[in-house]
């Protein structure tokens, strides 16, 4: 794991812990809800980024009689 996202994750388990009253024996709910958090969090970030376009191909001609030359 990135050591940047255990951090985040391990300061936010501990917010966890702190409001919920400092109780103990609850480490892993807390650990696996702030995992939770951070994880939803960076996924819709990404989500959020502009996915590069993809080039469109170019649109195709009409393959009927050209009416200029049925004119002439």
């Amino acid at each position: 794991m990135d050591q940047s996202l255990e951090q985040r994750i391990r300061e936010r388990a501990y917010e966890i812990w702190s409001n919920g009253g400092c109780l103990e024996g609850q480490a892993d709910q807390h650990w696996l809800a702030a995992e939770r958090e951070i994880l939803v969090a960076s996924t819709t970030a990404l989500v959020r980024e502009k996915a590069p376009q993809k080039k469109r191909a170019p649109a195709q001609r009409n393959k009927t009689a050209n009416p200029l030359k049925a004119a002439s």
